[in-house]
């Protein structure tokens, strides 16, 4: 049995990694981090695990977490893993980064992006980017594992077999997306995320600058083998959770029939349990996905533009975080990659 230990409990994608792995049959949650809920039950902060066998929540000690845990989910925020990391890789622990801070190689992208000089740059070249349907066999081998994030995910997953087969058109690449509300997370009060500011609007934010850009770019160019640059635009929707990614991508003439593009991703996909691509015409949506580790994704040719136009569900707290990251964690600790993370969406 796994010892599992989460710091930062008491956020969003804290107590998601907690609704996995009590689901877990080789694994336990024995350790829970929480500055706010120190010394208190993780249930005062979401009574939906009242009634768990969980442990009480404590404020962070590195030793008592390497004592209790084998490994350890990094979900505080950034700048905190590169804070915890060198000690508990010390300790001998496997550690799974959350939040950004082991994602990207350049680190004065890091500094660009995230506003803060990385303390861990030996350990930041070391991490395993945690895509498992890119990176399976690097993260079955890792002890530092960076988390993707949510946004980033869905790109990544919409666009790789086009860039990877090269009938992309690398100039031409812009990626659409949509997310729900959750995707910032619990800790931070803003009133850009208040419900009479979200509900019955949409909009989009960070244009030309969201921090999820460079890891797209960094993954993609590395599946195409040469730099490549994304048009990146995110929106909030009104929705708790999930996010819906439209990918374009000019083909040319590489692709004859969009029947050609699905059969492309149905076996770049093939054996990758999360991912379904689905049949000629169908669309993914966000609630299909919800609660859930998978990822659907949609193939349409449009012959008129010479574009793909990839669309791709995942719900931002399971494929886009938590989940993914116990599917890394399974890859670490050999087990089946959907251990713990076959349950179908909550509907309706």
């Amino acid at each position: 049995m796994v010892r599992v230990g989460i710091i930062g409990a008491s956020g969003y994608a804290g107590a998601e990694l907690v609704r996995y792995l009590l689901g877990h049959a080789g694994a336990r949650v024995t350790y829970l981090a929480s500055d706010t809920y120190a010394g208190r039950p993780l249930a005062d902060a979401f009574p939906s695990f009242l009634g768990q066998d969980l442990p009480d929540c404590e404020t962070y000690d590195a030793e008592i977490a390497a004592e209790r845990s084998d490994v350890v989910f990094q979900a505080q925020g950034n700048g905190v893993g590169m804070r915890v990391a060198p000690e508990l890789l010390e300790f001998g622990k496997k550690l799974i980064d959350i939040p950004a801070d082991f994602r990207l190689k350049d680190l004065s992208e890091y500094k660009r992006f995230y506003g803060a000089d990385h303390t861990a740059p030996q350990l930041a070249a070391e991490a395993v980017y945690g895509i498992p349907e890119l990176r399976a066999d690097e993260i079955a081998g890792a002890r530092l594992v960076a988390n993707p994030g949510c946004y980033a995910t869905g790109a990544i997953l919409a666009l790789a077999p086009l860039v990877w087969s090269k009938l992309a058109d690398l100039r031409s690449i812009v990626i659409d997306s949509k997310s729900g509300v959750s995707g910032a997370g619990r800790s931070k009060l803003e009133v850009s995320g208040l419900f009479c500011e979200v509900n019955e609007g949409i909009k989009a934010y960070a244009v030309g600058g969201h921090r999820h850009t460079p890891e797209i770019e960094q993954e993609l160019s590395a599946l195409a083998g040469e730099r490549l640059i994304v048009s990146f635009t995110p929106h909030l929707v009104p929705m708790n959770r999930g996010i819906l990614t439209t990918a374009y991508a000019g083909v040319g003439s590489g692709a004859a029939s969009t029947g050609d593009l699905l059969a492309l991703y149905r076996d770049f996909y093939s054996g990758k349990p999360f991912v379904a691509v689905l049949d000629e015409g169908g669309q993914p949506n966000t609630k299909s996905v919800f609660g859930t580790n998978f990822c659907h994704i949609g193939v349409s040719l449009d012959e008129r533009a010479g574009r793909a136009i990839v669309t791709c569900a995942i719900d931002n707290m399971g494929k886009g975080a938590a989940g993914q990251a116990v599917q890394n964690m399974n890859l670490m600790c050999g087990f089946e990659q959907s251990t713990g993370l076959v349950c179908a969406a909550v509907f309706p």
